[in-house]
């Protein structure tokens, strides 16, 4: 495998795992976006500017995220490692349970893809082993790749993921806030083991969440109950669990956003500005509402990559 194109750009959406009941096997992607531009060297150097989020935060050399899925990638096909010179422009929140990680993961992998003579070595199925190595689990690989919601799951062969057809009533609007949360913190805090009937609750409604996803978008509030996981991580981000279960107070199918601290809100467009007026209600009622920042992404289709 020789590398074939020096100059290549990914665009990125951002992601929402869980979506209450599919704990790290359902995800939507954000239309929220990362882009990044690649340039090979002829050299050894590697050097990465970042604008926007995490600028003057994030590594900006080998040890970046991109630079790293980069190398990973090319290693899996046999393409020779190259200097590489990345500009990330970065608009998905970080450490927010929005998906940044798995966007730069998602990012370097597809830019290795433009970058060799052979890009269908590096197709979905590929690409998605290697982000979900890189991620651990993936739930929010798989819309960043994909699109859309995703239910994934792993086997003895590796992990696999599957599209779901939304319905176009769904509107996904995500509250931000201020404060961060790593992964690690929220997924520390949970139990080794769940009462039986806790479980057997969650995976009624996870069931039952296609259905709302796909066909019948009354049921999302009823659709995004779940007892595995949101409650134990109250203790590390009790802002969003207070959030959460006021929006849900008021008829509003909220959850927390992967692991937090975000939360999402699935909406339905056909309820109008109700959705917006009881979101102001409530945040106006826990007087946090200059802390959290509202976006309506929306949905948005899977990572594009292309030579320049």
């Amino acid at each position: 495998m020789r590398l074939e194109a020096d100059h290549v750009r990914v665009r990125v959406p951002a992601t929402s795992a869980n979506l209450g009941p599919g704990f790290d096997a359902m995800g939507l992607a954000l239309g929220h976006h990362d882009e990044v531009e690649v340039w090979a060297l002829g050299s050894a150097d590697v050097s990465v500017e970042v604008t926007g989020e995490g600028e003057g935060e994030l590594p900006t050399g080998e040890d970046h995220l991109v630079v790293r899925a980069i190398r990973a990638a090319l290693d899996e096909v046999g393409a020779p490692q190259t200097g590489l010179r990345l500009r990330c422009t970065n608009t998905i929140p970080h450490g927010r349970g929005m998906g940044s990680s798995a966007a730069a993961v998602v990012a370097g992998i597809l830019a290795a893809r433009m970058m060799i003579s052979e890009p269908e070595a590096l197709y979905n199925t590929r690409a998605f082993k290697i982000a979900s190595e890189f991620e651990g689990h993936p739930d929010n690989a798989a819309p960043a790749i994909l699109g859309g919601a995703t239910i994934s799951w792993t086997s003895p062969d590796g992990p696999h993921a599957t599209q779901l057809p939304v319905h176009e009533d769904i509107t996904p609007v995500v509250l931000v806030p201020r404060s961060r949360l790593a992964t690690v913190t929220a997924r520390g805090v949970l139990p080794a083991t769940v009462p039986h009937t806790d479980a057997a609750f969650t995976a009624g409604r996870s069931a039952l969440l296609v259905q709302a996803l796909c066909h019948r978008p009354n049921l999302l509030f009823e659709a995004t109950e779940e007892r595995l996981h949101q409650a134990y991580r109250a203790e590390v981000m009790p802002e969003t669990w207070r959030l959460v279960t006021a929006l849900r107070e008021v008829g509003q199918a909220a959850v927390v956003s992967g692991a937090g601290p975000s939360v999402l809100v699935l909406e339905r467009a056909s309820d109008g500005d109700r959705g917006f007026q009881a979101r102001e209600q409530v945040l106006g009622g826990l007087g946090v509402r200059d802390e959290w920042r509202v976006l309506a992404p929306g949905l948005a289709g899977g990572a594009l990559a292309e030579r320049l």
